[in-house]
């Protein structure tokens, strides 16, 4: 009888260890191709820049290009269907956003489930949005800027880079917080957003600040209020949006997922990569520059957030019963 039960634990210690091999294997040829990351936004905003600055990273230190592939639309929605809906080998990633969290109860019909479907890699970086305003626009601060709404109703617009998009939901919370109303003008992404807020065909917007903040400090834009709990060191004379509407902060990050199901093995050798990407001095000094901050840490770390995000807009949305005639 000992005889045989040592067998079986050999032949199933076998077993054990041809499972691991291949897994083992996968991991170490892992990429033996490009793998390609998805963006849900136009080339040219935060999202798109910071994909490119870890796509060459990983470029670099593993073997491979990964190309950057832009699917703006649907509010990221396209972006994050065709990665949920990928083989899950790691070949093909997302650069998942604060948007995304958003989108599992912004919108009511999807084809994939972001919880369920998308797991998260690492977290990338994080930074605050902006409510900024052509410098045509005759206020000077945010007080300013709701009385003239309230006395000018139906003038000004409130741009946004896509439907159901952080920027959007800021300004949706905003104007509710506020009582004001301001017409919602929806783009592909925060580069052709603010191509015609630089050229006055809407006044305002609420954008990432690393998208912004050359054009606020050259004046082709006017910065309002950050949306920060403070403000920042970069823009010190800029108040938080909370100094006069209180309670408000939002902000918002970028981390990369991989589609539910990707080994184990392949997405903690990203993690790996790219938190040691997160601490080399031209990242972090890029980063910086961008007036964000880096987000490293484990998969489960980046989960936690996202699960977060999605509790916190949840809570936004249904309380504001923010809806669109398009979900």
């Amino acid at each position: 009888m000992k005889l045989v039960r040592r067998k079986f634990l050999t032949l199933a210690g076998g077993a054990v260890v041809a499972t691991a091999l291949p897994k083992f294997a996968i991991a170490m040829d892992y990429p033996s191709r490009p793998p390609r990351i998805i963006v849900g936004f136009a080339p040219g905003g935060v999202t798109d820049i910071g994909a490119r600055m870890i796509g060459q990273w990983l470029s670099d230190h593993l073997g491979q290009p990964f190309p950057i592939e832009n699917k703006p639309g649907a509010g990221t929605q396209i972006a994050a269907e065709t990665v949920a809906h990928a083989p899950a080998d790691g070949y093909t990633l997302l650069m998942s956003s604060s948007t995304n969290a958003i989108n599992v109860t912004f919108f009511t019909k999807h084809n994939y489930d972001f919880v369920l479907d998308i797991t998260p890699v690492a977290g990338v970086m994080r930074f605050p949005l902006v409510l900024v305003a052509h410098p045509s626009v005759p206020v000077k601060n945010v007080a300013e800027l709701i009385s003239y709404v309230k006395a000018h109703p139906g003038e000004l617009n409130l741009a946004s880079f896509g439907y159901g998009t952080g920027s959007h939901l800021a300004g949706e919370m905003f104007k509710m917080m506020v009582g004001i109303k301001m017409t919602h003008v929806p783009y592909r992404g925060s580069a052709p957003m603010l191509v015609d807020l630089i050229g006055g065909h809407v006044q305002a917007a609420f954008d990432n600040l690393p998208s912004s903040i050359e054009h606020i400090k050259t004046g082709k834009l006017k910065a309002l209020a950050v949306t920060t709990a403070t403000r920042l060191d970069i823009l010190p004379d800029i108040p938080a949006l909370h100094e006069t509407v209180p309670n408000y902060e939002a902000s918002s990050w970028i981390g990369v997922s991989a589609p539910a199901g990707t080994p184990t093995e392949i997405v903690d050798k990203l993690n790996k990569q790219i938190n040691a990407g997160l601490l080399d001095p031209k990242i972090k000094e890029k980063i910086a520059h961008m007036s964000a901050v880096a987000l490293p840490g484990s998969a489960a770390d980046f989960g936690r957030l996202i699960a977060q995000d999605v509790q916190k807009w949840a809570k936004v949305i249904r309380t504001a019963n923010i809806t669109l005639s398009q979900t």
